[in-house]
């Protein structure tokens, strides 16, 4: 079982760049983003609609194996619905909805590894990527 971190807070929410056709705003939650052993990266998602909705998901990315997985989705009260039963997926590069594969290739895991602890993950945030020459095969 997994524990679920408190709601997200607007001022723990960083920016990230998606690169995508679309019109959505991107954050993830600082204060709950953790690296559990050196593979499992976890984290709140918040995607805001130009309208201003907000949808709220808790998630986790398996480096080494290039997956994505749902925890929670968040409700209109700042509160958490677990999600039951939802497997591994498999990151998906794809010019719409591509928010997964740029957490994955271009902040949490640029070479196929978490690249740092949570700090450094942030800071990657912050600067819009990892700096350095990562080549992915």
């Amino acid at each position: 079982e997994v524990v679920l971190p408190p709601f997200p807070k607007a001022e723990n929410l960083i920016p990230f760049v998606v690169s995508a056709p679309t019109r959505n705003q991107f954050f993830i939650d600082g204060d709950s983003l953790t690296v559990d052993g050196d593979d499992l990266i976890r984290y709140a998602l918040v995607i805001r609609s130009p309208a201003g909705v907000e949808n709220v998901f808790y998630e986790a990315i398996r480096c080494s194996t290039g997956e994505r997985r749902l925890y929670a989705t968040g409700r209109s009260d700042g509160t958490w619905a677990p999600a039951r039963g939802k497997p591994w997926n498999r990151i998906r590069e794809n010019s719409l909805n591509r928010h997964h594969a740029a957490l994955y290739l271009e902040y949490f895991c640029p070479v196929g590894i978490v690249v740092g602890d949570a700090d450094n993950l942030r800071r990657a945030l912050r600067r819009g990527g990892h700096s350095g020459n990562f080549n992915r095969p």
